[in-house]
């Protein structure tokens, strides 16, 4: 009897719900052409964010089809999160820049946030994943 106790109350609290983590789609528009791949860090804290890969939670490389992006994270939990990305038209895994450091290829990042000089701010991009936020839309700049 005990054990049948202890089996169900593992079964009811030991287990991951869905509610604790989500999937969340992305996807990239506004691609100029459908040469190399999209490069994407998601980060949960502004640590290393934009262009530190390391640092970030997840990361992933999306092909593009017809001058657009789509990839989904899976198991992620519940948070604030940010996204940064650019086109590695390329492939070289590296942004291109040109002498004074302005990007060669487009980029992008969550919010479709943008700053006058360098990329924004964490707080800029960030956005609050919940069961109610599945999807985020990023226009390459």
């Amino acid at each position: 009897m005990l054990l049948n106790l202890l089996l169900t109350l593992f079964l009811m609290f030991g287990t991951n719900t869905s509610n604790d983590h989500q999937e969340l789609t992305l996807t990239v528009n506004n691609i100029p052409n459908s040469n190399g791949v999209i490069r994407v860090l998601l980060f949960q804290g502004p640590e290393g964010f934009p262009d530190q890969p390391k640092l970030a939670f997840q990361n992933a490389s999306i092909k593009i089809l017809n001058n657009t992006a789509t990839h989904t994270f899976k198991n992620l939990p519940n948070g604030t999160y940010a996204i940064s990305l650019f086109h590695d038209s390329q492939n070289t895994g590296k942004l291109r820049t040109n002498t004074f450091g302005i990007p060669k290829d487009g980029y992008g990042f969550s919010n479709n946030a943008a700053s006058l000089v360098g990329a924004p701010s964490f707080e800029k991009a960030a956005f609050k994943l919940t069961k109610d936020v599945k999807h985020i839309n990023i226009k390459l700049r």
